[in-house]
């Protein structure tokens, strides 16, 4: 994680009115297998492995969801993201793992949205977001939200992250929020040019 020093900056830079998201450290929700602990530099220890990501009820998980926790109030973040890897697939052990760690993190002042990528039943989303109080974040190309509001939507370029929207798929993807209100994160290459014409197309500007 950044230092919190780093978040208190961007802080104070933004206008007042500006809202903050975060996504969870990946320590919560990724394994050391994955290729963003290597972009990151982080390097575990192979002994320790098993004592991090896919909400381990482990110390190490805990105290980077502490981490997440500071920076996030720091910012004045509302919404915290988990991502989750596709290797995060429907089990038993990986059901329990995340039941464990919402009901141990408890409600707080920010609104959780979970991002399952790997291969889960929609009644499983379902009943996991209900039981949790989790909102379904999704990529609207893949499938809509099962649970939750407001809306956390996650574009990242189908089908990859080169894709340009054209302004047709914005203005579909307008017609499906209709004025449900909604958070709108475009991931891919073409980020911001893509955020501008959906901002044009909401404002009318």
């Amino acid at each position: 994680m950044p230092k919190l020093e780093t978040a208190r900056g961007w802080r104070e830079q933004a206008p007042p009115d500006f809202e903050f998201t975060l996504k969870a450290w990946q320590l919560i929700t990724h394994p050391p297998s994955s290729p963003t602990y290597r972009k990151a530099g982080i390097e575990i220890p192979s002994a320790r492995q098993e004592h991090y990501g896919f909400f381990r009820p482990t110390e190490e998980v805990h105290k980077a969801w502490e981490e997440t926790k500071q920076f996030a109030r720091t910012l004045g973040a509302k919404v915290i993201v988990f991502q989750c890897p596709a290797s995060f697939e429907e089990n038993r052990q990986n059901i329990g793992h995340i039941i464990k760690f919402f009901q141990l993190v408890g409600r707080t002042e920010f609104l959780f949205a979970w991002e399952p990528r790997g291969k889960w039943s929609e009644q499983t989303i379902k009943d996991l977001c209900h039981q949790l109080g989790l909102i379904h974040c999704v990529d609207p190309s893949v499938r809509m939200p099962l649970f939750g509001q407001p809306w956390y939507l996650r574009l990242h370029g189908e089908p990859h992250y080169r894709h340009q929207y054209s302004e047709e798929e914005l203005i579909q993807l307008k017609s499906r929020l209709q004025d449900r209100e909604s958070y709108v994160l475009f991931n891919n290459i073409n980020m911001y040019h893509d955020a501008l014409v959906f901002d044009r197309l909401l404002t009318g500007d």
